[in-house]
């Protein structure tokens, strides 16, 4: 379980961060505050501009506008300072092929300049904490995914820095992989240690204590978990358990109160058009009606999923924005 009560300390801030290339706005005035010994998630689809607002606060990237700082440090002035107080694992995993698990280590003690006295001792914990102690020779395109995620995350701590940026770092991994990663992103935040996650998996943004949403390089929703799924949903779900839910998807969605339904699992969600008890009321009527004879029939009203949310401000941002406006690819 992770630790919503954190201490308010700001690691990573930013006011009005923008990066422009010519005439694209990929991060438009991107603006919050991120807590020590935090998970927090940054999500947004492909494009949207998470991996641009990382390379910036990294160092690695220059903002055509704005501010920000990490530990303090002035991401405009003060790179190499930063470069100290992060580490940085890209979706790529940042491993070098021609290298054995043992020599991939070994450089990155070069490139962090750890001390000769704990070399050793930082090695064995990588290869500990990745479960290599029988792959020490092996080369990392010889390894699954989830070994190479591990020994990637070790090599980008090495240095032991307090605050992480990981750019999609689930991305392509099998779902057990993934669990035994976010396993040890709890055991570092129990640490102390700040992790700053990319990712479009909803169900990875369920184990952040708060989560930025970010939708055409602009920052449009910002809070828990919980907060996201109770204030920003504005329309009731419904969940529909039935056989055979594709036979009906299509009668449920031509309902004058339905907004859109999708199958789920074995049963569909449904998303009504609007908050208000009597369109609710309504829909299960009808909804009702549509399915009788139907033995595993039965219907609830239900929290609304992330991912419905995510859809949800994302679609209402899209009605806000002028039809003739360029679409962001």
């Amino acid at each position: 379980m992770k630790n919503n009560n954190k201490a308010q300390e700001v690691v990573v801030s930013m006011r009005e961060l923008e990066r422009k290339f010519g005439e694209f706005i990929a991060v438009n005035k991107v603006s919050f505050d991120v807590y020590r010994g935090e998970i927090f998630g940054f999500l947004g689809p492909n494009g949207a501009g998470k991996s641009t607002t990382i390379r910036m606060l990294c160092g690695i990237l220059n903002p055509t506008g704005g501010s920000g700082t990490i530990s303090g440090y002035d991401i405009r002035t003060e790179s190499e300072q930063i470069k100290l107080q992060i580490g940085y694992m890209s979706q790529k995993f940042s491993l070098y092929d021609d290298l054995t698990v043992e020599e991939n280590i070994d450089f990155f003690n070069g490139i962090y300049n750890i001390p000769k006295e704990k070399k050793v001792e930082r090695k064995e914990w990588v290869i500990e904490m990745a479960g290599l102690k029988n792959h020490r020779k092996s080369f990392p395109r010889d390894l699954s995914g989830g070994w190479k995620q591990r020994l990637a995350l070790g090599c980008a701590i090495l240095h032991e820095p307090p605050i992480i940026f990981l750019d999609e770092p689930t991305s392509g991994v099998d779902p057990i992989s993934r669990r035994m990663f976010w396993d040890l992103i709890y055991e570092l935040t129990g640490k102390g240690i700040t992790v700053f996650v990319t990712t479009h998996y909803m169900d990875e943004a369920e184990y952040c204590d708060r989560i930025g949403l970010i939708y055409r390089g602009e920052l449009i929703s910002l809070g828990t978990p919980d907060e996201l799924k109770h204030t920003h949903m504005k329309e009731i779900v419904l969940e529909i358990m039935c056989n055979a839910p594709q036979d009906k998807i299509l009668e449920v969605e031509n309902l004058a109160e339905v907004k859109e339904a999708a199958i789920f699992g074995h049963g569909l969600h449904v998303i009504l058009i609007d908050s208000s008890e009597d369109t609710m009321k309504s829909a299960m009527r009808k909804i009702e009606l549509l399915f009788k004879g139907d033995a595993e029939f039965s219907q609830k009203k239900i929290i609304s999923s992330l991912e419905n949310v995510f859809v949800s401000l994302i679609e209402a941002k899209d009605r806000e924005r002028s039809p003739v406006q360029e679409v962001r690819r």
